[in-house]
């Protein structure tokens, strides 16, 4: 991978992570690295399931894809929020 390629995983999971993040109430205990990373995860499980249903790659923007990626974003954010928080407790 290239350098371009890596600065631009790394800037499209901010987006996607902090998009992940502003679909799910309340306040998340997350750090940013952890967003990021969530946020790259969700994007490439995304793209994976946007392909498999045949929607990845339409004219225009993907929007079936990008709320793909956000879903599992917001999921990805609420896991690791529970899991810090079960950590806490214990």
């Amino acid at each position: 991978m290239e350098i371009d390629g890596l600065f631009t995983a790394l800037l499209f999971g901010a987006v996607i992570g902090g998009l992940g993040r502003l679909v799910i109430p309340g306040r998340q205990h997350v750090s940013l690295l952890a967003t990021v990373l969530v946020g790259i995860v969700a994007a490439l499980l995304g793209t994976a399931a946007a392909t498999v249903l045949g929607v990845a790659d339409t004219g225009g923007i993907d929007w079936i894809e990008l709320a793909l990626q956000v879903g599992l974003a917001g999921a990805g954010v609420t896991l690791w929020a529970n899991r810090s928080q079960q950590k806490l407790v214990h």
